[in-house]
């Protein structure tokens, strides 16, 4: 398993509860680990230990990406690899809901938000099968996750957009006008209008208050 996260903390956590892992039978699991703390280091380890690596857990808020942008670019480069995002964006509800969409729609086999307790994290990804053949009936339920099945009319949408189409859109969702996300952006307030243009246009509607709609 590869864990990306900048937070060591994180990964020393996630390590340890993975490691500490036991068979119904109480057997130790052997779970080898790799570790990286930016988008960049994850994808070279990968690029030399892919045959060890079943799984990716990926941190969205990685200090070289933007976004979903980090998932974007490793499953384009590796896209048969099996990745879950981890999450601590959004601020709202909304937001979180639609990172979870694209997140899905983009290629991650689950979304799971950062304030998901890491025990919680470790049995979801076990219990789906994703770390060996303990899958079990049904998706197991996280209390304080958002693990959303993506809207099939959208994934055209989420595919077209670019990493920061898809930034300005979680801004457009947590209610920020053009004006606030150029400052946010350091992009002309013109500029951020298109993109908003082209967002409306993927998604085929005419308002923000059609996208909010749309996407709940």
């Amino acid at each position: 398993m590869l864990v990306v996260d900048d937070h060591e903390l994180v990964r020393l956590g996630v390590r340890a509860l993975l490691q500490a892992q036991s068979t119904p039978s109480g057997e130790a699991v052997e779970v080898k680990v790799f570790e990286a703390g930016s988008l960049a280091e994850a994808m070279d380890l990968y690029e030399s230990a892919q045959g060890a690596v079943d799984l990716v857990l990926l941190d969205l808020a990685l200090p070289d990406t933007q976004g979903l942008s980090g998932l974007v670019e490793f499953h384009a480069r590796y896209p048969a690899a099996r990745i879950v995002v981890l999450s601590g964006s959004g601020t709202t509800s909304l937001a979180q809901s639609t990172i979870a969409q694209g997140a899905l729609a983009l290629g991650a086999s689950a979304f799971i938000p950062k304030s998901t307790n890491l025990k919680e994290v470790v049995s979801f990804i076990r219990a789906c099968g994703l770390l060996g053949s303990d899958a079990v009936d049904g998706l197991p339920r996280l209390p304080s996750a958002s693990i959303c099945p993506e809207k099939p009319a959208h994934r055209r949408a989420w595919q077209a957009l670019a990493p920061r189409q898809i930034q300005v859109l979680q801004w457009v969702l947590e209610g920020k006008t053009n004006k606030e996300i150029a400052e946010a952006a350091a992009l002309a307030e013109g500029t951020v209008k298109n993109y908003v243009s082209t967002i409306f246009l993927l998604f085929g509607v005419r308002s923000r208050a059609q996208l909010i709609s749309s996407l709940r």
